[in-house]
């Protein structure tokens, strides 16, 4: 069993000051996820009529980005390409003193404690991260070839989940990483040709409206990201960016979506 201290992160609300408060948390078994350890927190408090930590959760198995905190300094934890719900107690020491934390990050504001609103995130999804298709039977399998290639870095892109970490990460909190994830799995496809330069402009400039701050080549988000999104992606939204820039029209499907 571990013996631990948490140094937590408590805000009533998005207008009240918060602090950080301390508390103990012995007897964790190591097997315990991270989010599994706030949750017998939480029950002890609740024994002592305190209210619990608030925090943010769903799946609990990695996929949904629900869980991100700061812990120790490090988004999601010590651990590489692993959430938080994903991080288990061994990855600490008896007697380690463990400090947790919100998002930082301008645009994702602090609604409680350990919960931020990262709805700018879903803005920026809706001002251009879609395909237009038109309706009807679904076309063969093989009717629309796909290079093998292209393929697998758009699986790679929309691996992300959307969690945050990047810009949580960042010094200029920029979401450069989640929106260049987001139009990279379209700009690799065919189907994601149409609209590849209106896209690209329309999310950039909600990013931008948001508040995140400009991308400087830092490379934390990269190493924070869950999901291991890569650096690559900027460059292409960087590219697309100065081609939409310049040309400001729609390329044609037939036009490909080379990386």
């Amino acid at each position: 069993m571990l013996n631990l201290t948490l140094k937590v992160w408590r805000q009533k609300g998005p207008k009240d000051a918060g602090q950080m408060v301390t508390y103990p948390a012995p007897g964790i078994s190591p097997d315990m996820s991270f989010l599994e350890m706030l949750d017998v927190v939480n029950e002890r408090m609740m024994e002592k009529d305190e209210e619990p930590i608030a925090f943010d959760h769903d799946c609990r198995e990695g996929i949904c980005g629900s869980c991100g905190t700061v812990v120790n300094g490090i988004a999601h934890g010590p651990r590489s390409a692993t959430t938080a719900c994903q991080l288990h107690m061994r990855s600490f020491k008896d007697g380690d003193t463990i400090t947790v934390e919100p998002w930082r990050a301008k645009p994702f504001p602090v609604l409680k404690d350990l919960i931020v609103d990262r709805s700018a995130y879903d803005r920026i999804i809706a001002a251009g991260g879609f395909v237009s298709v038109n309706t009807g039977g679904c076309p063969d399998g093989n009717s629309l070839p796909i290079p093998k290639e292209n393929a697998e870095l758009s699986m790679d892109a929309a691996a992300c989940i959307g969690c945050g970490a990047c810009a949580a990460a960042c010094p200029n909190a920029s979401a450069m990483l989640f929106v260049s994830a987001k139009v990279s799995q379209l700009a690799l496809l065919p189907q994601g040709q149409p609209e590849r330069r209106d896209r690209v402009l329309k999310m950039v400039a909600q990013m931008d409206a948001e508040g995140f701050g400009g991308c400087t080549n830092i490379g934390e988000c990269e190493s924070a990201c869950p999901k291991e999104i890569k650096l690559e992606n900027i460059a292409r939204l960087n590219r697309d960016f100065l081609v939409a820039t310049v040309t400001k029209r729609p390329v044609t499907a037939s036009q490909g979506g080379g990386a």
